[in-house]
């Protein structure tokens, strides 16, 4: 597979399945389960027309134009272009920014005062929002595209680390944006079914993470119900949660892929789980978009997309700058 169309199945993925969640955001799963999500709807929640995306698709766009402005990973350009979005309203369908986490409202502000992109980030307990998780694509297609994985993987999870850390620089939200990464190289690079390739992504992924110190091993168990993804995915939908914790996403990411084996299944199990419905999808629908392609999303959904156009010429920018 070519690497613009890596980008365009990634991010058209994440973005799809946020404009998905966007209009039942915040509305609980009893509401879902009565009037479940079947196609791409407008309105809503935010008052907003179809294939509107929310923060989770305007924070990894404004990843994807600093990688083209900087040619590669800046911190301190990536807070800017992030205080952007937050104050102006850029990489926004129209203009507005919206729906925004308090830890990234508080990160942003503390780079505003401060201006250090390494300390700016929520570190206690109550910071491990999924904010990070929900941004995280473009920095694992950049890796991936620099070829810093297998024996580079290191400098990869230090990159994708760092850049979690902007706003959630707990290390619970880093390791599930690494996991992140272990499972995009997998579904690229790996063989057998997407189930196949999400254990095989997480066997690498926690056996990184396994020789770090005992910090780590302390926070891998909060992890502990996605080692054997198989038997994971027998879990009952009620013991699923779909809120705002990292955790609860990565955990619902899984489920939704490992339980489902298209794309509009996948992302649409993620939306009718209810409350954080724009995230999960998103986060479910990269890793979604990489394995089944922009080819397998309802050409409906992505032809709806606000700013269609644009948002495929920047992955065409990013492609090029990083040959």
């Amino acid at each position: 597979m070519d690497l613009l169309s890596i980008w365009r199945n990634g991010m058209f993925g994440v973005i799809v399945g946020d404009a998905l969640g966007c209009p039942v955001e915040f509305e609980e799963r009893e509401i879902r389960d009565n009037d479940p999500v079947e196609d791409m709807r407008e309105y809503g929640s935010f008052n907003l027309p179809r294939g509107s995306w929310t923060d989770d698709s305007s924070m990894a766009l404004a990843e994807i134009d600093s990688i083209i402005e900087c040619n590669g990973i800046d911190l301190k350009h990536i807070m800017n272009c992030f205080s952007h979005w937050y104050h102006s309203g850029e990489y926004t369908p129209f203009g507005d920014a919206f729906d925004i986490g308090n830890t990234v409202q508080r990160a942003i502000s503390r780079f505003s005062r401060e201006g250090n992109p390494y300390t700016c980030g929520g570190v206690s307990d109550y910071d491990n929002g999924n904010g990070s998780l929900m941004r995280i694509m473009p920095i694992c297609l950049y890796c991936y595209q620099k070829g810093l994985k297998g024996e580079k993987c290191d400098e990869a999870i230090q990159l994708i680390h760092a850049v979690s850390g902007l706003t959630h620089n707990h290390l619970r939200s880093k390791i599930a944006c690494g996991l992140y990464y272990f499972i995009v190289c997998e579904i690229l690079d790996g063989v057998g079914t997407l189930t196949d390739r999400l254990q095989t992504g997480l066997d690498k992924g926690f056996a990184y993470y396994e020789f770090k110190d005992g910090t780590v091993e302390e926070e891998l168990q909060y992890f502990n119900r996605i080692y054997n993804v198989k038997e994971f995915a027998l879990t009952p939908k009620d013991e699923i949660q779909s809120g705002g914790y990292v955790i609860d996403s990565i955990e619902a990411t899984i489920w939704c892929l490992a339980n489902s084996s298209q794309y509009d299944e996948c992302t649409l199990m993620a939306v009718n789980l209810g409350d954080d419905t724009d995230t999960t999808a998103a986060i479910a629908g990269g890793l979604a978009g990489l394995y089944y392609g922009t080819d397998g999303m309802p050409q409906e959904w992505l032809n709806c997309i606000q700013r269609k156009e644009w948002i495929e010429g920047l992955c065409e920018k990013v492609v090029t700058i990083l040959l």
